[in-house]
């Protein structure tokens, strides 16, 4: 005869100890457990997110000389399209390297 949580906790609840109205405490306090609980596997989450730890995060600024090889590599622009861009990239570097 297995008894689960809720069980136990509206048991506990129904008895009358006497005091604060019976054991609703009991219920209100295992249900505030699981609410900060949560709250924090939450905000947990949210920042291991927007910090790029959550396993495969993007990284927030990519090199475009990086970002144009692997659109290269994934087949979504041509040789040519990539030479030019390439060579276009380039030319700004030197550019800004100079200023």
């Amino acid at each position: 005869m297995s008894i689960d949580l809720t069980t136990f906790a509206l048991l506990l609840a129904d008895s009358d100890w006497g005091h604060m109205d019976g054991g609703w405490w009991v219920v209100m306090a295992i249900g505030m457990v699981i609410f900060w609980g949560l709250v924090i596997v939450g905000v947990v989450w949210l920042v291991r997110e927007l910090t790029g730890r959550g396993g495969n995060g993007l990284k927030l600024r990519q090199d475009p000389l990086e970002l144009l090889d692997r659109r290269l590599a994934e087949g979504t622009i041509s040789p040519e399209d990539y030479r030019e861009r390439r060579e276009i990239l380039g030319g700004s570097a030197a550019r800004d390297d100079d200023s």
